[in-house]
């Protein structure tokens, strides 16, 4: 069963999203996040460190203040979603008592009734390797596995993750959006792969013995 809680305030919502496994971090549970490996992520989890405060950092100040803008846009543009957003909250499925799930927003097909996930991203591109990684229909590995983890935890049928990608050429700012629709048939294997590493590494939580490097 897949329940919504809700949280009086924000500083009350970070405090209940430590101990699980959460959007941001499943990279992390595959080798896969380019900012933090599995072990770090363990080691966190297990009380011996502490997690890097990163809420001042610039991009992830300009991120939040973005996000219900881009989140209105994409209202704006597609009406054929009813998109709404919850605030402080996190879904919970009790399949997966260690994983929780906070969106960007949730989307409804009018015409359809069907359930879904918006994610919004924003990214600054700074040189050619970094914008390699947005090139194509492929987004970044990390924020593919963020999708999964949702999907996981909503058993919402599809996802659309909307990117706003800034990059400067000769001080003049650019800025492209970009759409990744995804269908959770299509994906059933990736989700079922991520289900599995994600209940490893918390029987590793669990028991406190460390899990081995993903790399």
């Amino acid at each position: 069963m897949v329940t919504r809680k809700k949280f009086a305030s924000k500083p009350e919502w970070l405090l209940a999203r430590k101990g699980k496994i959460g959007g941001s971090d499943a990279a992390a549970v595959l080798g896969l996040n380019p900012y933090k490996n599995n072990v770090e992520f363990w080691n966190e989890m297990v009380g011996i460190t502490k997690p890097r405060d990163i809420s001042n950092e610039p991009y992830v100040i300009y991120g939040s203040r973005a996000e219900e803008h881009i989140r209105a846009i994409f209202a704006l543009d597609h009406p054929e979603y009813k998109v709404e957003y919850f605030g402080d909250n996190m879904l919970l499925n009790d399949k997966y008592p260690f994983a929780h799930a906070s969106l960007d927003g949730e989307l409804t097909e009018l015409e359809t009734g069907r359930k879904g996930i918006f994610e919004c991203k924003t990214s600054e591109l700074f040189g050619s390797m970094h914008k390699e990684k947005w090139d194509g229909e492929h987004i970044p590995d990390n924020y593919y596995i963020q999708v999964l983890h949702y999907l996981m935890v909503t058993e919402f049928e599809y996802a659309v993750l909307k990117a706003q990608l800034k990059f400067e050429i000769d001080g003049e700012v650019y800025l492209q959006t970009k759409h990744y629709p995804i269908e959770r048939s299509e994906v059933e294997d990736d989700i079922q792969y991520l289900i599995d590493a994600e209940r490893e590494f918390w029987e590793c939580v669990q028991a406190k013995k460390e899990p081995p490097l993903e790399i």
